[in-house]
């Protein structure tokens, strides 16, 4: 039988999932539940459109299940993607204690920029954070489409690494902007909602127009969803979006949660806050996509509703409390830490200031010994991003592994190790030499991976 070279790289990156630990903060691993739903016989069916709204918010699952509603497709045969996509809105309200969720969004950064595209027009201004201070690429990078569209302000961080609130309070009142957002991918606080929704309240008075809060939780999602980080949606945040799979453990793909009236797509509605949830389903589709990936949706839903379960918060605060114990062992081994620690699953590690190597060798050396993680760059970094000065590391892979804190401390172990390991390579960054030293480690990191098996493989 011919081999297949894509079933043949399948079992080897099972492999490598297995017997390697994974530290980067943005991935996770599902259940097998919810790859059966991803690869299921929904991946067929086309279905432009949303189907009913009617009923989301009374949360009946047996009902919605039940029953077949007129909707706003533009295809037939869809009495049973509608069933399944109206689970997946009303589990995800739930989930978020918000009005309306559009689940369609194929990643984060489409979610975000069909918020952009409901709210603003070209040229419009948006605060929102420094990418070099943790911000977000789809949060006004240069290289990013919606920097051409949109004119963002950034707001950076404190020197104990802290939103600073003063400065987005100054630029608020400075700039007649009409959205501002909290939003990061290597931020180590809990965000103050509460001040933020007060700097809002005081730039629309100043500039006698609504301004559109938005908080683009895609890192910390899950510890939302399990009560261990404070809801924005709570704080008077019009808008909440998220990617569905790192904390949330769902399938790759994104999510918008919004606040305010829901009704028909199909008419556009006046532009205000309240109808922000009909003016975001509008960007969606068929604004900046087109059909919705509904295997996915079905997956989404899955993971929803593993996420509404008990032991979901469980595992957000196993999240937290394995963080803070790896990046206690990590400052114990002289790792100097961005805002001295974590209140979240995020680890941003300074190691060229702590051991004199570029994040991208470290990282790379980290990768031989079965230990995943990334370089990230940090605030006033001159090596730009491709020889940052830090990595970035987290806990919700390993913590859905089963991991706890006695092999948090371990790893700080193999961390440390390494890069003393990376010290004697010295600037050739060449380790050849240490090839035996490395494999030593490589060993222990298998031996310890396979004790907690992958889900789903």
């Amino acid at each position: 039988m011919e081999k297949d070279f894509v079933f043949d790289l399948l079992e080897q990156e099972k492999t490598r999932q297995r017997e390697g630990l994974e530290l980067i903060p943005s991935e996770n691993y599902v259940s097998s539940e919810v790859l059966a739903a991803m690869g299921s016989v929904f991946t067929n069916k086309y279905s432009e459109g949303y189907p009913s709204f009617e009923g989301l918010a009374d949360w009946s699952e047996a009902k919605i299940a039940e029953q077949v509603l007129s909707n706003y497709r533009y295809y037939g045969g869809q009495k049973n993607v509608d069933r399944m996509e109206r689970l997946a809105i009303a589990r995800a309200m739930k989930l978020f204690k918000a009005d309306h969720a559009n689940v369609q969004p194929h990643s984060g950064a489409n979610a975000n920029e069909a918020v952009y595209f409901a709210w603003l027009k070209p040229g419009d201004k948006v605060l929102a954070m420094n990418l070099g201070h943790g911000g977000h690429l789809t949060h006004g990078s240069p290289v990013t489409r919606s920097a051409s569209i949109y004119d963002f302000i950034a707001y950076g961080t404190t020197a104990e690494g802290d939103i600073d609130y003063d400065e987005m309070e100054q630029l608020a009142l400075k700039e007649d902007v009409q959205l501002i957002l909290v939003g990061y991918s290597a931020f180590m606080k809990l965000p103050d909602f509460k001040r933020v929704a007060e700097i809002r309240t005081m730039a629309e008075k100043k500039w006698g127009h609504e301004i559109l809060l938005m908080a683009d939780m895609a890192h910390v999602a899950g510890l939302i969803a399990g009560g261990a980080h404070p809801n924005p949606l709570e704080y008077g945040f019009n808008v909440m979006t998220t990617t569905t799979h790192k904390t949330l453990r769902g399938p790759r793909g994104g999510i918008i949660l919004s606040m305010g009236r829901v009704a028909s797509p199909l008419k556009k509605p006046e532009k205000t806050l309240q109808n922000i949830p009909i003016l975001i389903d509008r960007a969606v589709f068929p604004g900046t996509q087109g059909g919705p990936l509904e295997h996915v949706i079905a997956a989404k839903a899955v993971a929803f509703g593993e996420a509404l379960k008990p032991e979901f918060k469980t595992y957000a605060e196993k999240i937290i409390e394995n963080a803070k114990a790896l990046a206690a062992a990590l400052s114990e081994h002289g790792f100097a830490l961005q805002g001295g620690g974590t209140e979240n699953h995020l680890i941003l590690a300074k190691v060229q200031e702590s051991f004199g190597i570029s994040g991208k060798f470290y990282e790379a050396a980290l990768d031989a010994v079965g230990l995943t993680l990334n370089a990230n760059s940090l605030p006033g970094d001159k090596g730009g991003a491709f020889r940052p000065g830090g990595v970035r590391l987290g806990t919700p892979a390993i913590t859905t592994r089963g991991l706890g804190v006695k092999e948090m401390a371990q790893i700080a172990d193999w961390m440390k190790r390494v890069a003393e390991i990376c010290v004697k390579a010295g600037d050739s960054e060449d380790l050849t030499a240490h090839e035996v030293e490395l494999d030593t480690i490589r060993a222990e990191v298998t031996a310890l991976a396979v004790r907690f098996p992958v889900p789903g493989i």
